[in-house]
């Protein structure tokens, strides 16, 4: 009897470790037709920050203030985002950069109160005047958005 006992509980052991191992098996497994079709079809294109410059999204701001043609000063350095102030002949603007888009999305919210018009890309926005963001376009991508 003890030893019936024992043996279900080694075997119920096995089973349960089995099982608990399954996961981690599958996970790495090949997946030979996954393989294939991953081959066969082409990752989609990503929008780009800078789509001029070839830079790929989510740009850095010291890489944004380059395609503008300034070096910013950086004056918030968090972890939520990084903002860089660019003084420049044309104007002065700010750019600022988000580790998630999320963060990107509460930013915009708040300076929704402010109104204005912003470039917005992958994960940054650029607040200028709005004959800048015009120009700033081309090279960044983004989309120009109302805010208000």
């Amino acid at each position: 009897m003890l030893q019936q006992s024992t043996a279900r509980l080694v075997r119920g052991a096995a089973l349960a470790g089995s099982l608990a191992l399954l996961p981690f098996a599958t996970a790495c497994s090949g997946g030979g037709e996954d393989d294939r079709a991953r081959k066969s079809t082409p990752a989609p294109t990503a929008v780009t920050a800078a789509p001029a410059a070839g830079v790929v999204a989510p740009a850095k701001v010291e890489v944004i203030a380059g395609l503008t043609g300034c070096t910013a000063k950086i004056r918030i350095d968090a972890d939520e985002l990084r903002q860089g102030v660019c003084h420049t002949e044309a104007a002065d603007y700010l750019i600022t950069t988000f580790p998630e888009e999320r963060y990107k999305e509460t930013w915009l919210e708040s300076a929704g109160i402010y109104g204005g018009k912003y470039l917005v890309g992958s994960r940054w926005v650029v607040s200028a005047q709005p004959k800048l963001l015009e120009r700033f376009r081309p090279t960044l991508g983004g989309t120009i958005q109302q805010l208000g």
